[in-house]
């Protein structure tokens, strides 16, 4: 039996990309929301970055399980499929604080390329 107060196993949880690189610490979940606002879905492959480590994901909201002692870089960028008048790479990026608690990010692009990972409630 499941100890209720204990923190669940991120790792084993459906749909969450557990964290790879090696951390004995207390771990907490991040999901990002990528949002197809700016740009045409079809044009653009989203790339998401943990610690370095790039993932290739789905439109929409994706989970990681991140350390919850450390600071944790987290980035989007997108990947062009080519087509003219495509802005190449655009790209965003931020640095976590240690924090035991689960995180919400949310995805914002502009037409320059330079975009943000903003916080959500």
């Amino acid at each position: 039996m499941t100890d209720p107060t204990e923190p669940p196993d991120l790792a084993s949880t459906p749909n969450v990309i557990p964290y790879v690189d090696p951390h004995d610490g207390p771990r907490r979940l991040l999901t990002i929301d990528i949002s197809t606002y700016v740009f045409h879905a079809g044009a653009y492959i989203p790339f998401a970055g943990i610690d370095g480590r790039q993932y290739v994901v789905s439109w929409g909201a994706v989970s990681f399980e991140i350390p919850a002692d450390r600071n944790v870089h987290v980035s989007v960028h997108l990947q062009s499929n080519g087509g003219a008048g495509y802005t190449p790479s655009p790209f965003a990026s931020i640095i976590l604080y240690p924090n035991p608690l689960p995180q919400r990010l949310a995805t914002q692009f502009a037409r320059g390329g330079v975009g943000a990972l903003v916080p959500l409630p």
